[in-house]
């Protein structure tokens, strides 16, 4: 059977992230200096899937993430829904100051419905996410498109998988590094049957293997100390 593959990719390192920033779609920033040489460095150590159809947000960080991993793609598409949220009165402010935010704890804890004033609700956000992955797959399915990769923000990757992806996982197991991301596999009944999608690879390919050893360097080293 006919599999459609779709490789979802967070963009990479901006300055407001190297400043602990709240960064949503209501600050446009491009990738900053330390974040094209880390794109850079990944695809020297890794490998990125080629690709000639790319979807994106429409954000500066992500198209630039886009260009840059994937020069050659023939089809390019700026997708107005794969923005990532606004975050109303809270947008560009240090995470280590809202942290204190009576607010803020209210804004970030699953089902409390408080919006902050000029955001965009979380519920509305997750159906906006949820909806741009049907979609993508949809238009890939009709054009036949078997491969595709989409330059998005850390917040729509985590909320697309926790609600479509299998295995199923809790919001936070779904988080991906700058320029990092999952691959997306389904088939036609499968996706028309019940919207799903199977995670078959971290991205880039031979990353996950580098946090394994990494992670086996630091239990063997807490052992160590022990």
């Amino acid at each position: 059977m006919k599999t459609f593959k779709l490789h979802l990719i967070r963009h990479g390192l901006t300055e407001g992230n190297l400043q602990g920033l709240y960064i949503g779609s209501g600050t446009d920033l491009p990738l900053c200096d330390e974040g094209r040489a880390q794109l850079a460095e990944l695809k020297e150590r890794f490998q990125y899937p080629q690709v000639d159809t790319v979807f994106s947000s429409p954000m500066k960080r992500a198209v630039e993430t886009a260009n840059i991993l994937f020069p050659g793609a023939a089809h390019a598409f700026s997708v107005q829904d794969l923005r990532e949220a606004h975050f109303g009165v809270f947008e560009g402010r240090p995470i280590r100051e809202l942290v204190k935010d009576p607010d803020f704890t209210k804004w970030i804890t699953p089902g409390s419905g408080f919006t902050p004033e000029g955001a965009e609700p979380t519920a509305d956000f997750h159906r906006r996410c949820s909806q741009s992955l049907l979609k993508l797959f949809e238009y890939m399915i009709r054009m036949d498109v078997t491969e595709a990769s989409c330059v998005t923000h850390g917040g729509v990757i985590v909320s697309m998988l926790s609600q479509r992806a299998l295995p199923s996982r809790r919001p936070e197991q779904w988080m991906a590094d700058p320029g990092c991301g999952y691959t997306l596999q389904t088939d036609v009944q499968l996706w028309m049957r019940d919207g799903l999608a199977e995670a078959v690879e971290i991205l880039p390919l031979g990353y996950a293997d580098t946090l394994r050893g990494q992670a086996e360097a630091q239990a063997a080293q807490a052992g160590f100390e022990e």
